[in-house]
């Protein structure tokens, strides 16, 4: 079984800054780290190969420095990395994310056919939950979104079945394969690396691909493929605190606040009821 994972090396969203002045995000200075729900995929394809053997290739698509994650991700299990990495895909959206990643997907599957794709069910600094479902559209694969567990896959009738999470519930559902899954967090928990495959993560190579290397049109790749503009991005003005009542000194006087603060307001929220009642 072939089992090829997508990651995304995303901002540390709890040091994310946005530049007033030009509505963007500073990256300057701020860690990145490996999309959370793409580790789990990669522990996820991990079992998979695993259990029923195979191997795991990892793609990522980014800058030079997203060697990194893809580093970690060969520290986890994955037997083989690929990184995307090309001006021309700088400033990609969802839908020229996804024609990007097809095309890396198939250019592997030609020399290793491919079974299993797995995608984190969403990047936490875009949180579209849309480059999963775009890869799999374009490639024509079986999609099962929002897998929280693979029960289990028969490679003889090339069938997976899988537990996927719905609204109010879940649901059991089975494919053909080729299919491709996107990750809930619950679908694996990572494990700790261990030091044979940390060394093997700092010493083994990382392909890089260009734009070139692909094939395709200019303009399906970067900005050039992505009718999605962004008018504005901003940070939420900040909340002000509530009420507070300090009980520290005196006890009695704290409760005495609160009830009359509590039962002033809904003497307030009442008496508009009531009036627009009577509007």
């Amino acid at each position: 079984m072939h089992i090829i994972c997508c990651v995304k090396q995303v901002p540390d969203t709890a040091q994310v800054k946005i530049d007033p002045e030009t509505n963007t995000l500073i990256r300057a200075g701020v860690e990145s780290i490996c999309n959370p729900y793409d580790v789990v995929a990669v522990e996820a394809a991990v079992r998979l190969a695993e259990k029923y053997g195979g191997k795991v290739t990892v793609i990522s698509m980014g800058p030079p420095q997203a060697e990194s994650a893809l580093r970690e991700c060969l520290s986890l299990g994955a037997h083989e990395v690929i990184l995307l990495t090309d001006r021309a895909f700088a400033g990609a959206d969802t839908l020229s994310t996804s024609a990007t990643l097809s095309l890396a997907i198939a250019k592997v599957a030609q020399t290793e056919p491919v079974d299993v794709v797995l995608f984190g069910k969403q990047a936490i600094d875009g949180d579209t939950a849309q480059t999963g479902p775009g890869t799999a559209t374009r490639l024509g694969f079986n999609q099962f979104t929002y897998v929280s567990e693979i029960i289990g896959v028969d490679l003889e009738k090339k069938t997976i079945r899988v537990r996927r999470e719905v609204e109010g519930g879940s649901e059991i559902i089975e494919g053909r394969l080729p299919v491709l899954l996107t990750a809930e967090l619950e679908l694996a928990a990572p494990r700790y690396a261990s030091l044979p495959e940390l060394v093997r993560s700092l010493t083994q190579e990382v392909k890089a691909w260009t734009a070139a290397d692909l094939g395709g049109q200019p303009e399906m790749f970067g900005l050039k493929g992505s009718p999605t503009m962004v008018k504005q991005i901003f940070t939420p003005p900040k909340r002000g605190g509530g009420l507070v009542f300090d009980s520290t000194e005196n006890k009695e006087q704290a409760i005495s606040s609160f009830f009359d603060t509590f039962f002033g307001k809904e003497t307030e929220l009442l008496n508009e009821l009531f009036s627009n009642g009577q509007g």
